[in-house]
């Protein structure tokens, strides 16, 4: 049996997801994002991850880094792909150009100030 991913894995993966996303949305216009079917489905696809890995968080890390909605981004990849057909574009727009690069940057702290070490021995494994 593999071992579980851990919170700082976790928060590895909505690092790089929201280092494409950053990445790929530089000089992007959202009529772009919007015709350019393959740049969406990526950006999209990628929102997702980050969604997937914040829901996959462990209990104790969100609730005492709680600063961050980790909910409601879990809530917005649900949203995605449970109710695709309802997608309001202008909201994923404005997530993926204003709430991921602040994730990226809280996310980031995270993984600078925790002693990682100590972290992943105090809680259960999952």
């Amino acid at each position: 049996m593999r071992e579980p991913i851990r919170d700082r894995e976790r928060l590895l993966h909505i690092i790089e997801a929201a280092d494409l996303v950053i990445e790929h949305t530089k000089d992007v216009t959202y009529e772009k994002f919007l015709s350019d079917k393959l740049l969406y489905g990526a950006l999209v696809y990628y929102t997702m991850v980050i969604g997937e890995a914040s829901y996959k968080l462990s209990p104790e890390f969100t609730t005492q880094y709680n600063d961050t909605p980790w909910s409601d981004i879990a809530g917005m990849r649900h949203h995605i792909v449970h109710g695709y057909y309802k997608v309001d574009n202008r909201v994923v727009w404005n997530i993926i150009t204003n709430d991921i690069p602040t994730l990226r940057t809280k996310v980031q702290q995270y993984l600078d100030e925790i002693n990682w070490e100590q972290w992943e021995s105090q809680t259960k494994r999952y």
